[in-house]
């Protein structure tokens, strides 16, 4: 039996049991295990699925996984996060669309502690859209940037997916955080820009927010300590070469442990929710990720990788051929996939071909983070869209998704800067050497 059709076979297989609604990591943890036993028989394919989890559960480097979770949630329940949007809303709350502009800059500051996109659309949805419809926000508007914003969660570092693609392709966690910082601010300058536009040419769009004194103004700035105080802790020790990721980690934990206990924003109920929510995140992770690396084995006992990476080079598509294609194809996969799944099944494929090509790995790393995003917020799934509609039921998902188009425009506008200036991501990671 030919091993690449007989991975082709595996491949549509897989595609049939998320079409089902098979969580990702059991499609892929059964079709590796289904194909190995297929070509090797089972006694190597027990093996397999034995030695799997073994080799790759005990990477030190998953530790920062729970760790950068905990910390999120953490400050989270401190009610950090509150603090820092009422500061900011005190700031740009009198523009057009101030307070649609003050909740990208709160989902730029609350992504850089909690690395999850749909943590910070829960969170922030949950605090901001009832302000947002006291002031008579469109409810286009509203709910759209609230989806799109959240996406900085997953950009700016720390970062998961930036941690789940590190371990896939051997790539330094601390450089990928380092690289993300610029893209992330970029993405969130934009983000303020296309409200502020859109808010002046329609001020029904996002009226002006309450009037503040300057006195205000500067009494609140001591709400941005908390995450100024972690950022500057675990990404300039990381910069500085202070930490590795996984120290920062423990380290960014213990600083909002401390932070929250100081003032007072901690009791046993919150640390308790903040740890059961963190096992369950991260056991939903170790999951995928394990399911991942055993449909990957299948996909390489097969040749299929090899095979469609000679395809790809012998097709001769050049570097931003190559990125327009796959460009494509993530549009394509965030039609049935979340974002762990869309790197579990594609990275593998791809990644040599980028190694060949000479692209930088730290840069792709940031490209294929860019590109998650996008598929968060773009239908027929955007997994963000439906965490918002959950926040605000009375909303279609139809408006949702209009509300989020501008900013899909203003993310492919930054994808096209990073492709054409390679260096607005690798600049930081350059100074660090």
């Amino acid at each position: 039996m030919d091993l690449i059709f007989v991975g082709v076979v595996g491949v549509v297989f897989l595609l049939v049991l998320l079409a089902f609604g098979v969580p990702i990591a059991f499609a892929m943890a059964f079709t590796g295990v289904a194909g190995l036993w297929v070509i090797e028989g089972p006694a190597p394919t027990m093996a397999h699925a034995a030695l799997v989890p073994w080799a790759h559960g005990r990477d030190f480097i998953f530790v920062t996984v729970p760790l950068f979770v905990l910390m999120g949630q953490l400050f989270y329940q401190a009610g950090f996060a509150s603090e820092l949007y009422e500061g900011l809303r005190k700031w740009v709350g009198r523009v057009p669309g101030g307070l649609a502009i003050a909740s990208v800059l709160t989902c730029g500051g609350f992504g850089a502690v909690t690395g999850s996109s749909i943590a910070t659309v829960a969170t922030m949805g949950t605090m901001v859209m009832p302000e947002m419809r006291r002031y008579g926000y469109d409810s286009r508007l509203a709910t759209g940037v609230l989806a799109a914003s959240g996406t900085l969660g997953i950009l700016i570092p720390p970062s998961l997916i930036f941690i789940f693609y590190g371990v896939m392709t051997e790539t330094s966690i601390g450089a990928l955080f380092i690289a993300g910082i610029v893209p992330g601010v970029i993405t969130a300058l934009m983000f303020s820009a296309i409200i502020l536009i859109r808010c002046t040419l329609n001020p029904k769009l996002g009226p002006k927010g309450p009037q503040t004194s300057w006195s205000e103004r500067l009494r609140s700035t001591s709400r941005f300590g908390p995450v100024a105080g972690l950022f500057i802790l675990i990404i300039g020790g990381i910069y500085a070469g202070v930490f590795t990721p996984t120290e920062a980690a423990g380290v960014g934990c213990t600083g909002v442990l401390v932070a929250a206990l100081v003032r007072r924003k901690l009791n046993l109920v919150a640390i308790g929710a903040a740890l059961r929510t963190t096992a369950l995140i991260s056991v939903m992770i170790f999951t995928i990720i394990i399911g991942g690396y055993v449909v990957a084995r299948f996909l390489a006992v097969t040749g299929l990788t090899d095979a469609l990476v000679g395809i790809i080079i012998a097709a001769d598509l050049g570097r931003v051929g190559f990125l327009v294609l796959l460009v494509l194809l993530y549009f394509v996969m965030g039609a049935m996939l979340d974002v762990l799944g869309m790197l579990v099944l594609t990275i593998p494929f791809i990644f040599p071909v980028v190694v060949e090509l000479g692209i930088d790995p730290v840069w792709f790393g940031v490209f294929v983070v860019i590109m998650a995003e996008v598929a968060l917020i773009t239908p027929p799934i955007g997994a963000n869209v439906f965490i918002m509609r959950r926040v605000a039921p009375d909303v279609p998902v139809e408006e949702i998704f209009r509300g989020v188009f501008p900013f899909v425009i203003g993310e492919l506008l930054i994808l096209a800067l990073l492709i054409s200036f390679p260096d607005l991501a690798l600049w930081l990671v350059e100074r660090m050497k």
